[in-house]
């Protein structure tokens, strides 16, 4: 046999005598004992104080794994409840969002009541510097045709320029080929207002007559000339007043009632 694999035979036999005395030296009772002397006595002492704390170590840890057990039980069930929660959530926000449109809905034909209107909700917008332009979600079907006005509950957003069964294209006043003639509230003078190439929430006003006293803050309507737009619906405020070296070419900006970044429900006046 090598050295090797008798030193290997030692360390067994050596490590299992020494166990062997650990369990019968931890079975056997102080009192059996004591006549052997103090050294020996707190040496068993310690022996079965070890003992002991290895015992309750390993009764404590099978305590812990039970309490991860429980602890992963409840995190899964924490997990559904806090899910089931998102989802009522989820719903109570559509909910909410449902109520505020026809909130929106009721506030508009309420204020618009000496027209026939049409409801819809926006659904697609191309708002850049050359075309301003909406879809709403009504058509043919729903009785829409081209040159109606559309509006919402803070005022006036342009007109029906083309039509499918179940949608329509609108061009808004803030396209810079839209042309609305208005009037200003406190003069009732007439003016034109057309949309500005880089804004998006302004539109230009002119034509302004020579003895006009513009001022601002006045608000401005459609006039009802022109066959499009009725009379008395809400554009803006002016915000502005830019005048030149020749009167006749002054001309004001006017900040549009309607902010068309947020706009979602409209009204068509159909009649």
């Amino acid at each position: 046999m090598s050295k090797n694999k008798k030193s290997t035979v030692v360390g067994i036999i050596i490590t299992s005598l020494i166990l062997i005395f650990l369990v019968a030296v931890s079975n056997i009772k102080i009192e059996k004992i004591s006549q052997i002397g103090n050294p020996f006595t707190s040496f068993i002492n310690n022996m079965q104080n070890g003992m002991v704390y290895l015992k309750n170590k390993m009764a404590g840890n099978s305590s812990f794994f039970i309490n991860v057990n429980e602890m992963k039980q409840e995190n899964e069930n924490l997990k559904k409840e806090n899910s089931e929660l998102q989802q009522s959530l989820r719903e109570l926000e559509i909910l909410k969002a449902e109520n505020t449109t026809l909130k929106e809905y009721v506030n508009l034909t309420d204020k618009y009541s000496e027209y026939t209107t049409y409801p819809a909700n926006v659904i697609q917008m191309d708002i850049s510097n050359y075309s301003k332009t909406i879809i709403i979600n009504a058509g043919k079907k729903d009785g829409i045709d081209v040159n109606m006005t559309v509006i919402s509950d803070k005022g006036l957003v342009g007109h029906v320029i083309s039509v499918t069964d179940d949608t329509a294209k609108v061009q808004t006043i803030i396209d810079t080929s839209s042309t609305v003639t208005s009037t200003i509230s406190t003069t009732r003078d007439s003016i034109i207002v057309r949309g500005e190439i880089d804004s998006n929430n302004e539109i230009k006003a002119s034509f302004i007559p020579t003895d006009a006293n513009v001022l601002e803050g006045d608000t401005v309507e459609t006039s009802g000339i022109g066959g499009i737009y009725p009379k008395g619906i809400h554009i803006g405020t002016i915000k502005k007043i830019v005048n030149t070296k020749n009167i006749t070419n002054r001309y004001a900006i006017i900040e549009t009632a309607v902010d068309f970044s947020k706009l979602e429900t409209v009204l068509v006046i159909t009649n």
